[in-house]
């Protein structure tokens, strides 16, 4: 199975234009030597196949730009998660709100630099771990605070925002890792080169059908699915999941501990 998460989106481009510039030549050669049984059915064809393989286009591009929001909504509910840490964080006692804050702010800077890197597995792993370190310190933090004050509030609100932050890091991270199954990338590829090389049947069936109007379609088509690919790729290429829910918690925890920002 092809892994395209392991190609660079211009080297995805320029396969897709060279793939469907040989279709179409492969096709046009095709169409001429059949020239003489007649072409009568290949509009037919072309319509059925394209028509197909728009099908396919959309529910690729329903699929990346559903994991897309997916994230986005993933930062948002993270971000608020930690800032209603670090506000009842506060009503603690001193200097455990001091300590609470500051590991807040840690993790919230561990968060906030997966948001431009590109995100390899490793990359990944390495702030997971990084952010599962400072959630055992806060996990303590707050055991120590039940033992010595087990009342509700603020302590038993506090340790209950921590665990809805270590939920959401769970969820952002099955958001990062979640793409469109590859399988569904390589039979949209199939449809694509089969769609086009029929265009190119179609033109060389036909006696002076230029090339322009089939190689015109294949740069679209390859366009569209750069687009699908860009979508699909959280920490790459030309399209991003907005990080300022991020950005602003960790403005609002740093004026809490009187940091510049």
């Amino acid at each position: 199975m092809i892994d395209f998460a392991g190609f660079s989106l211009l080297g995805i481009l320029f396969a897709s234009l060279i793939a469907f510039a040989l279709a179409i030549e492969f096709g046009r050669y095709l169409g001429r030597r059949a020239r003489s049984a007649g072409g009568e059915h290949v509009s037919t064809l072309e319509g059925a196949v394209l028509g197909l393989l728009a099908l396919m286009i959309g529910f690729t591009f329903a699929m990346s730009l559903s994991r897309h929001e997916a994230r986005r909504e993933a930062v948002l509910s993270e971000a608020n998660s930690i800032v209603s840490a670090a506000m009842l964080a506060r009503l603690l006692p001193e200097p455990r709100n001091i300590e609470a804050l500051t590991l807040l702010s840690d993790y919230t800077g561990i968060r906030l630099s997966l948001k431009a890197q590109f995100l390899t597995p490793d990359s990944l792993r390495a702030a997971v771990e990084r952010s599962n370190v400072i959630q055992e310190k806060l996990w303590r933090l707050g055991m120590g605070l039940a033992d010595t004050d087990n009342a509700m509030v603020p302590t038993g609100l506090f340790i209950q925002s921590l665990g809805q932050v270590f939920d959401n890091q769970t969820s952002r991270v099955a958001a990062l890792r979640s793409h469109v199954p590859d399988i569904v990338l390589l039979g949209l590829y199939g449809i694509a080169v089969t769609a086009i090389g029929l265009l190119g049947y179609g033109s060389g069936v036909r006696p002076y059908q230029p090339r322009l109007p089939a190689y015109l379609v294949g740069s679209l088509i390859a366009l569209v699915m750069l687009l699908i690919h860009d979508l699909d790729r959280p920490g790459s290429g030309f399209i991003h999941v907005s990080q300022l829910p991020m950005e602003e918690a960790a403005e609002a925890i740093a004026e809490q501990l009187g940091r510049p920002r």
